[in-house]
């Protein structure tokens, strides 16, 4: 049973940072492209960054260009998203999702997390 669960979501004010993490199990995590998106309340999801296989190829939406670094670690079956310089609109719950081939588009993605919560609000 594949499973990928996020960690890491929570309030933070303007400027800060946070630490997304997505474990997977059940899963072969190194022949993965592993990707993360977010949803805001009304709002479709929206993909956020994506990684290679082997971490040397990474895509960013151009709204989180140069604020959030996607990186991962196949030897504990994980993915991270580096979060700085936080804006309010980057409010949303994130997912991690798990992909047979490259993409960026969320329909092709195989597998998904439940989700965690990013709140930036003064």
């Amino acid at each position: 049973q594949v499973e990928l669960v996020e960690s890491g979501g929570g309030l933070v004010g303007p400027g800060g940072s946070l630490r997304l993490s997505c474990a997977a199990s059940g899963v072969a995590f190194s022949t993965y492209w592993m990707g993360w998106f977010r949803q805001a309340p009304g709002k479709a999801r929206e993909p956020v960054a994506a990684i290679s296989r082997t971490g040397d190829v990474t895509n960013y939406a151009d709204s989180v260009k140069g604020r959030f670094t996607v990186s991962r670690d196949n030897a504990k079956n994980s993915v991270y998203l580096q979060m700085n310089s936080l804006k309010p609109e980057d409010t949303a719950a994130y997912y991690c999702a798990a992909s047979r081939s490259p993409t960026w588009s969320g329909a092709r993605y195989d597998y998904w997390g439940q989700g965690t919560q990013v709140t930036v609000s003064s």
